[in-house]
């Protein structure tokens, strides 16, 4: 609360919940600590930045009036949050029974005889939700949010495993289907290449067992020729 002059002012700083491109308000509260009518008039070092409502006004004998101020929503945050804008608050004493639509800016000239109070207000820029803590893990086991994850992820693989035993068998690829219709004439042609290579193997034996007949029947007539011709010459001798 202010001290002195003809309005007590609460808060005596504009806090404003700031958010990138929304708009925050704050409010403050004009307590009349006098017997007489006292006009006020709100000014900003920004105008374009903030809307004040109402930005002039009365306040009646010992009553009180709230004022609103919006900050209009901002791409950029300030620098480190330090926000350098101004709010100056005048008031006057009125004349008894003045209305807002009686007040001119004249009434808040300084003249001599005249006292105008001010008060000058500044913007402070707060975080509009900071981030919540995070609960620390017991000892005895892990944190409720860790635990639920968990029982959330057993309960998808359960879904998920009772899906894939309910889902049709899945139709045969092209490629699968095309390698299946190649089975046969593979198996035919395996086939008929075992039966020649059989043919080739008998031809081959029924060759071998003829080289070896011949063989025997040739070397048993040289041996008999050559047993003739010792006999021979031994009879000769």
């Amino acid at each position: 609360m202010s001290e002195g002059g003809f309005l007590d002012i609460q808060p005596t700083e504009l806090k404003f919940p700031f958010e990138l491109k929304k708009q925050s308000s704050c409010s403050m509260q004009l307590i009349n600590k006098t017997d007489q009518y006292v006009a006020f008039k709100v000014k900003t070092t920004n105008p374009k930045k903030y809307c004040v409502r109402p930005n002039t006004g009365v306040v009646l004998p010992r009553a009180t009036c709230d004022v609103t101020v919006t900050m209009q929503a901002q791409k950029e945050a300030p620098p480190d949050m330090q926000c350098k804008d101004k709010f100056l608050l005048q008031s006057v004493i009125a004349e008894n029974g003045v209305t807002t639509k009686d007040i001119t800016s004249e009434m808040f000239n300084k003249e001599p005889g005249k006292v105008v109070d001010e008060f000058k207000l500044r913007v402070v820029c707060v975080p509009a939700s900071p981030p919540s803590p995070v609960p620390e893990e017991s000892e005895e086991g892990s944190s409720p949010r860790l635990s639920t994850f968990e029982n959330g992820a057993q309960s998808l693989k359960t879904l998920d495993s009772v899906s894939r035993a309910n889902e049709p068998p899945r139709e045969k690829s092209s490629e699968a289907l095309a390698m299946n219709s190649k089975l046969p004439e593979e198996k035919n042609s395996a086939i008929q290449q075992n039966q020649k290579l059989r043919q080739e193997l008998d031809q081959l034996r029924k060759e071998r067992n003829g080289h070896y007949g011949s063989f025997s029947v040739t070397f048993v007539v040289l041996v008999g020729l050559l047993g003739a011709l010792i006999g021979y010459i031994i009879k000769k001798s």
